[in-house]
């Protein structure tokens, strides 16, 4: 089975690259936008390669890199009532919300801040890129994918 590539957004003050290197393997939760939900529930898998995005900083860019280190749960936080990410219509015999864990991989030697991959032809067809895309996980080519690596080596 293909390899996929993802680009995975989290900011960097509630759980970064440095937070991941730390801890190695962390479940990718909170993630309660329908499609990229269904990117993680119904199309990644494990050994996919994936950008880790930092967003909601000045400047936001790519980070980093990390795998897919699991298949797809239910994700806990949606039936703890004390939690932000807590859901009423979601039980345990039909969850609405999944997560995948993922492993650190690298920092990168060079932060890749948005502005630089917004310069660069090879990427003009990026999802993150689209104007109007606020998806906290969107797929990316192999080609984006390693020119985004080199960028960041």
């Amino acid at each position: 089975m293909a390899k996929n590539y993802w680009l995975m957004k989290s900011e960097p003050d509630e759980f970064g690259i440095l937070d991941l290197k730390e801890v190695g393997v962390e479940p990718w939760s909170g993630v309660r936008n329908y499609q990229a939900r269904n990117f993680m529930r119904d199309e990644m898998k494990k050994g996919d390669e994936v950008l880790f995005y930092h967003s909601n900083t000045k400047p936001p860019g790519v980070a980093g890199l990390m795998t897919v280190a699991s298949g797809p749960y239910p994700d806990p936080f949606q039936f703890k009532k004390s939690s932000k990410y807590f859901d009423p219509k979601s039980t345990k015999d039909n969850p609405r919300w999944f997560l995948i864990d993922v492993k650190f991989k690298k920092v990168f030697k060079n932060y890749v801040p948005l502005d630089a991959l917004k310069e660069e032809k090879k990427l003009k067809d990026m999802k993150i890129l689209q104007k109007g895309n606020r998806l906290s996980i969107t797929p990316v080519s192999k080609v984006e994918f390693d020119h985004i690596v080199k960028m960041g080596s």
